[in-house]
């Protein structure tokens, strides 16, 4: 994300990682195009299941009337061109590595539409709304400015400003808070005795069941940054507090004292699926659909 810079690649690795980004989305352009050509063979009408929402169309003039896509409106998705364009026209590329988006790409895979929650404005947020396409896609940012400066660019992508009162030199204090019994009651977030909840969020983000979080900010590589403590904490509790089924969670920068202690106390070990590189991939389950689990397995 944006909020944690990173030295720059060399010149020939952008180039590598931009020419991967635009071959995967054009590929996924292929595939709906190929997908919607074989369904409707096999169907004369489409069917009424098929239509969506115009508010799922954004910053397109003539929106297609169904998905999957027809033989009379095959356009790219206004998010995947848009991804395209972007990525075509800028030296800038995301901050992961090409084997760390591909852990959270395949999950998106099979999820998507679905609702994403990133914590994080960065370089990469673009890509993630394309591979949600036709789901929510959400991003909270510590930096009103650069808010701002995103928004005249990228004037689809939503949004929230958030704020985080802590500090990455607090870190040890509160890993000892988040050892105490009130932080594993599993609640709504707002409603926790615990100190690592975060519970300035808009309240919408409370009241959705969030499929994928992706844990990428606030800022956290100096002791004054917010660091990443409440984040990480809070994206576990609102995956265990999910009435059934189960939230994919990504920890970026793993390789830093705070996302590594952090990841494996509220998010355990006992959840992590895989790591690749500095990202870390946990799923955790509702635990409000059976009684009894542990915080940790």
């Amino acid at each position: 994300m944006r909020s944690n810079s990173k030295p720059q690649s060399p010149a020939q690795s952008s180039v590598n990682i931009k020419l991967i980004l635009i071959s995967a989305f054009f590929l996924l352009f292929l595939l709906l195009v190929f997908s919607t050509t074989s369904s409707t063979r096999q169907q004369q009408e489409p069917s009424p299941s098929s239509s969506i929402s115009e508010s799922h169309i954004a910053n397109s003039t003539t929106a297609c009337p169904s998905l999957p896509l027809t033989p009379s409106c095959t356009k790219a998705p206004p998010s995947l061109a848009n991804a395209l364009i972007h990525y075509a026209t800028t030296n800038i590329t995301p901050q992961q590595t090409f084997k760390e988006i591909s852990v959270s790409a395949r999950v998106l895979e099979k999820k998507a539409p679905c609702n994403f929650l990133v914590f994080g404005l960065g370089h990469d947020s673009l890509m993630w709304a394309a591979l949600n396409h036709g789901g929510r896609t959400v991003f909270l940012e510590e930096d009103k400015a650069w808010i701002e400066q995103v928004k005249q660019k990228l004037a689809g992508l939503e949004s929230y400003h958030v704020e985080y009162d802590t500090k990455v030199h607090q870190a040890d204090a509160l890993l000892e808070t988040g050892m105490k019994e009130e932080c594993k009651v599993v609640s709504d977030p707002r409603s926790s005795d615990c100190e690592l909840a975060l519970k300035g969020f808009p309240s919408e983000i409370y009241e959705i069941e969030w499929d994928l979080i992706m844990v990428d900010a606030p800022t956290g590589f100096h002791g004054d940054a917010p660091g990443r403590m409440n984040a990480i904490y809070t994206a576990g509790l609102i995956g265990r507090n999910r009435a059934e089924g189960e939230t994919d969670v990504f920890v970026h920068d793993v390789n830093r004292v705070v996302e590594d202690k952090f990841s494996k106390a509220f998010l355990c070990e006992g959840y992590l699926r895989e790591q690749q590189g500095l990202l870390r991939h946990f799923t955790i389950p509702s635990h409000r659909a059976r009684s009894g689990r542990p915080f940790c397995p």
